[in-house]
């Protein structure tokens, strides 16, 4: 016998006629196919929150930080609405590294991420202002890379243009055969960690009885 939505308490799932409303507090292309490919119906509200890296943070608390902030000043016009907003950082050697601006700066990640070991954190935070709901939360990656030659590297960045992408990379595309491991969840490397957030969303429903 299948079962309906409402007998496995998950209406987040493929609800074309979404209540409560659920909003992506995020503009990567990359989110929103993960979002979609959890079953959920989505609206997309991009935040303006600014990033700064010369906070005082480790890069746990960083990107639950930056998420959390993304999460609530969307939430503070849709307090009806579920707000998921998220915030990625790669980590070499206590280091953050944000999105590159330039060619020489994507040059230069991509060089000291090669033969080398990463961390990839992803921050989310859920917020739920109607039913006082505000939950943060962070997954990491640990990503190694294959020794890049500059002829790579340099195809790569002209190619794909990863300007967008925390590390200069994405995992989901060519840069793919450059990664020779990783411990932990693939599509945290991508902007969403789909296992934990499907678990913190599932709770959220089910603890309030929400059909």
């Amino acid at each position: 016998m299948r079962l309906s939505q409402k007998s496995i308490g998950l209406p987040f799932l493929n609800n074309l006629k979404q209540k409560p409303k659920i909003i992506l507090a995020s503009g990567s292309p990359r989110r929103r196919e993960l979002l979609a490919q959890m079953g959920i119906t989505f609206e997309v509200m991009i935040s303006s929150v600014y990033e700064d890296f010369s906070i005082d943070k480790t890069p746990n608390k960083f990107v639950e930080f930056y998420a959390e902030e993304k999460a609530k000043e969307i939430s503070m016009k849709n307090s009806e609405s579920v707000v998921i907003g998220a915030d990625t950082v790669v980590v070499l050697n206590d280091n953050i590294l944000g999105k590159p601006n330039s060619f020489e700066e994507a040059f230069s990640m991509l060089s000291n991420l090669s033969d080398s070991v990463h961390s990839v954190y992803t921050g989310v935070s859920i917020q739920w202002i109607q039913k006082s709901i505000s939950n943060t939360f962070h997954s990491k990656t640990d990503v190694t890379i294959k020794p890049l030659s500059n002829d790579e590297i340099e195809y790569y960045i002209e190619i794909y243009k990863p300007f967008d992408k925390a590390g200069s990379y994405g995992i989901q595309d060519w840069f793919s055969v450059c990664v020779k491991k990783i411990e932990g969840c693939y599509f945290n490397v991508m902007g969403l960690p789909l296992n934990r957030l499907y678990a913190e969303l599932e709770s959220t429903f089910n603890n309030l009885n929400f059909k």
